[in-house]
């Protein structure tokens, strides 16, 4: 764990050095914009997403300033998604990491807005020649994550999502609304390593099947948590899909069969990361790690 605490940390780290960067500063008649956009992004979370770019990244010695960029990349559109999920038409969420949720620290509308600079300004930081010298691994970069972002992933969950309270779910279903919903931008992560290193699609098959189990037992165990845990160690409304009606893995097999499934998953993943060897440590330790979390 002491090698997955340090990896995390480091990750984090050059992240929030590259957001510095390349989020801007406020300024102007817009700057409120700016202001939500930096409200939204430094607002502490794991930086779990950057944190599988820049593993996954090592796995082939990219260069550590491409690995940085293309996870502050993931890191604004997650928290675009984050922004507009929050929003009153979607979850109506009050909270997040901790404080008030961007529409409720600003307004609704800047939040919307927030949302749509945070979603554009990956693109840009992926497109820019600091990403990757070569145009076509950035193009590369930019396909699969409008992809993985889009009507077929990301959001496209996020419309399942939302019809889920008017329906029953078998669990393959739900499977299929967690893999778009969250699994698509973890997906997205992991192939970016194989991407930057302009290595073979068997490596990219490789890092996106360990990524859609890690998806699967990080989803469950936030289930577990929404049952389970509280607001103050979440940092975020516990109890919503039950209050809601949604049908979840954990509402299917119980408590202890969701743990136990998301184990089964869990020695699935670590074992798709055998050919690695050592360079792999820190992602095989992300799996016990999140079987355990509490927030």
């Amino acid at each position: 764990m002491n090698t997955l605490g340090g990896a995390l940390d480091k990750a984090a780290k050059a992240t929030e050095n590259t957001l510095e960067r390349v989020l801007p500063q406020p300024h102007g008649l817009h700057s409120r914009i700016h202001e939500a956009m930096r409200y939204a992004t430094f607002a502490g979370g794991k930086r779990l997403r950057p944190f599988l770019v820049i593993e996954c990244a090592g796995l082939f010695g990219v260069e550590a300033a491409r690995a940085s960029r293309t996870a502050a990349a993931i890191e604004v559109l997650h928290t675009y998604s984050l922004v507009h999920d929050d929003l009153p038409a979607m979850d109506n969420d009050d909270l997040r990491r901790g404080r008030p949720t961007t529409h409720k620290a600003f307004d609704e509308a800047t939040a919307i807005l927030t949302g749509d600079g945070l979603l554009t300004i990956a693109f840009e930081i992926l497109s820019h020649p600091e990403t990757h010298p070569s145009a076509e691994v950035r193009v590369k970069l930019i396909a699969r994550l409008a992809e993985a972002a889009g009507c077929n992933g990301m959001i496209g969950g996020q419309m399942i999502d939302m019809v889920a309270a008017t329906r029953s779910f078998d669990a393959e279903e739900i499977k299929l609304l967690q893999r778009l919903k969250t699994g698509q931008l973890f997906e997205f992560s992991c192939e970016a390593g194989a991407i930057l290193a302009e290595a073979g699609p068997e490596h990219q098959d490789r890092l996106r099947a360990f990524a859609r189990d890690m998806g699967l037992v990080f989803q469950i165990t936030d289930d577990l948590l929404d049952v389970t845990s509280t607001a103050e160690k979440t940092g975020k409304a516990v109890g919503k899909d039950q209050e809601h009606g949604k049908a979840t893995l954990v509402s299917i097999y119980g408590i202890e069969g969701a743990r136990a499934e998301a184990k089964k998953i869990s020695d699935r993943a670590v074992a798709s990361l055998e050919p690695y060897g050592e360079r792999a440590a820190a992602l095989r330790d992300l799996l016990p790690f999140l079987l355990t979390r509490e927030s």
